[in-house]
């Protein structure tokens, strides 16, 4: 897993061989070079996410702790403290409140949590809110919310941070607002499980994952509704198979089928999803990534003038 800052020249990378690296741009001689992150994990590293601050990053692992990390520049590396109780499993994701000092986690023990980040070592100043009801130092459990049937595979705050998403493998969106957190909005989709999940603005979000296509869910009210899948293909015009062009298909394939094409942007799996574009308050552009080795970019507007009654 990688966490990429498209506008500061550090690029911190995390893989399965328990190590994470934080590659810094040195212009002097055109390269990258690599700098030491004391992980002190026993498992894989599953997940890696920068801070909005840019001063530090979460690291997810297969030990069932989040590594906080943090630059060191007394010995010039980068270490971490750790946040367990009460992780039970492997953290799939994870994701920064714009404060910077709260973060949530998505693990395979079914659960959501939002823990307090606050590094005394930073000198952090953290303010009380919803989520942070009074001060609390490193590693405080702030919430915990249950799936109950799946492993939660992303999660993401709100613009605002006031609002939290996630979506898990039970096929289910859910979003949880800091002033009520005993009420959880949830919409068990009938769709294949989803992975990835960004917030356009503060009451619509667009969910992806093994449909491979991204879909549009609303904040309307006390409910979380469907919105609209927003790959809408043009049907492609053309006459069907000849008979020569059908006995060729036989000959060649064993079959008359024009193949397994589907209808979708992606071919396979969106595994990921960032915005890329955000404007006013809402975001203008967002970007997917699939298994099927594509990165798509989407135009929020474009999509919102091609989609009738369509709501963003």
């Amino acid at each position: 897993s990688s966490g990429i800052n498209a506008e500061w020249p550090l690029r911190p990378g995390c893989a399965g061989d328990r190590n994470a690296y934080v590659w810094n741009w040195h212009a002097d001689v055109g390269e990258w070079k690599p700098s030491l992150v004391l992980l002190r994990i026993e498992r894989a590293a599953t997940y890696i996410r920068w801070a909005k601050s840019e001063d530090r990053f979460a690291v997810g692992s297969g030990a069932r702790l989040l590594s906080i990390c943090y630059y060191d520049e007394e010995h010039d590396w980068w270490v971490s403290k750790h946040i367990k109780k009460p992780i039970r499993s492997t953290i799939l994701c994870c994701d920064w409140h714009p404060n910077n000092y709260i973060i949530a986690i998505g693990s395979c023990d079914f659960k959501c949590r939002v823990f307090s980040s606050a590094l005394k070592e930073l000198e952090d100043k953290p303010e009380v809110s919803g989520w942070m009801p009074k001060l609390s130092k490193f590693g405080t459990l702030l919430a915990e919310f249950d799936t109950s049937e799946g492993w939660v595979h992303a999660v993401k705050f709100s613009p605002s941070g006031d609002k939290l998403a996630w979506v898990a493998h039970d096929s289910s969106v859910n979003v949880v607002d800091m002033n009520s957190k005993d009420k959880v909005l949830r919409c068990l989709t009938k769709s294949l499980p989803l992975l990835s999940v960004v917030w356009l603005n503060e009451s619509s979000l667009v969910c992806g994952g093994h449909d491979n296509c991204p879909v549009l869910y609303n904040v309307a009210a006390d409910n979380l509704v469907y919105g609209a899948k927003l790959d809408v293909q043009r049907k492609k015009s053309g006459v069907g198979l000849s008979a020569m062009a059908r006995f060729k298909q036989l000959d060649d394939k064993g079959t008359d089928s024009k193949g397994t094409t589907l209808d979708t942007t992606h071919q396979n799996a969106i595994s990921e999803m960032r915005v890329t574009k955000f404007e006013g308050g809402k975001a203008k552009e967002f970007s997917s990534i699939g298994n099927d080795g594509k990165l798509v970019v989407w135009n929020v507007d474009a999509l919102a003038a091609s989609i009738a009654e369509l709501k963003i």
